[in-house]
């Protein structure tokens, strides 16, 4: 894709991955517009970059979801490219009384919201690239994250196909797969230690940049890599 003078929107992208993809793309030269759900996060985040515009947004509900849309399709027609970043994570027993409860607002969220957004926009005039952050759990599971790990695998292969049907329409589908970083996905301080989301950036533009469509980073490199007996040996290692 090119990186510079587009007009983008990041789901999720006042916080986490979204908001390192926000700072990044506003170096870039491009126009952000960012959603979610937390109005106070949203305007903390357009305090730190006053040129982002923000819109309040809860991607597990419909009719929100078509809202965006109308509101992107009547402010903003010339939006071309839509990162489907946001997404929830859950450290969950199948045992537990609210499993249920919090798998539906998972793959409401890391599935269904996605997939309808990737309808809705295409009937944009000039959309021409869609972004899908997935995670190396895609490729091998963590039983502590069930619901997160089978999204994300999940939002892997429908991006798959949908580089596949998006071709003969020139929109370039990129899948973002990021490791464990430095955020709070998940709770506060699960993720301490992890690396830094601005490495992960970094990684990931440098990949755009060499025409990349599947970029990687420390973890989800080597499981993008992996035959399938490092993925069990993973898999164990991970679920002692």
């Amino acid at each position: 894709m090119k990186l510079s003078d587009n007009k983008i929107l990041i789901t999720g992208g006042a916080s986490g991955i979204g908001l390192g993809l926000t700072k990044r793309f506003i170096e870039e030269n491009n126009t952000v517009i960012i959603c979610g759900r937390r109005e106070e996060v949203l305007k903390e985040a357009t305090e730190k970059f006053p040129s982002v515009i923000s819109r309040v947004c809860d991607l597990t509900n419909e009719q929100d979801r078509i809202d965006l849309f109308n509101w992107i399709s009547d402010n903003h027609p010339d939006l071309n490219v839509l990162v489907n970043n946001a997404g929830i994570q859950n450290w969950m027993n199948i045992s537990e009384s609210d499993f249920y409860t919090k798998s539906v607002n998972e793959i409401n969220t890391n599935i269904l919201a996605p997939i309808h957004l990737t309808t809705l926009f295409l009937n944009l005039k000039s959309p021409d690239t869609i972004i899908n952050v997935t995670s190396g759990l895609a490729f091998v599971q963590l039983s502590k994250v069930p619901v997160y790990c089978a999204t994300k695998a999940f939002l892997r292969s429908f991006t798959l196909s949908l580089r596949h049907i998006l071709k003969s329409r020139n929109i370039e589908v990129i899948e973002m797969i990021p490791p464990a970083l430095d955020t709070d996905l998940g709770g506060k301080g699960i993720h301490d230690g992890q690396p830094p989301v601005s490495d992960f950036v970094e990684a990931v533009f440098s990949q755009m940049k060499e025409g990349k469509s599947e970029l990687t980073f420390g973890f989800s490199e080597i499981m993008h890599k992996a035959d399938p007996e490092v993925i069990r040996s993973t898999f164990e290692k991970m679920n002692p």
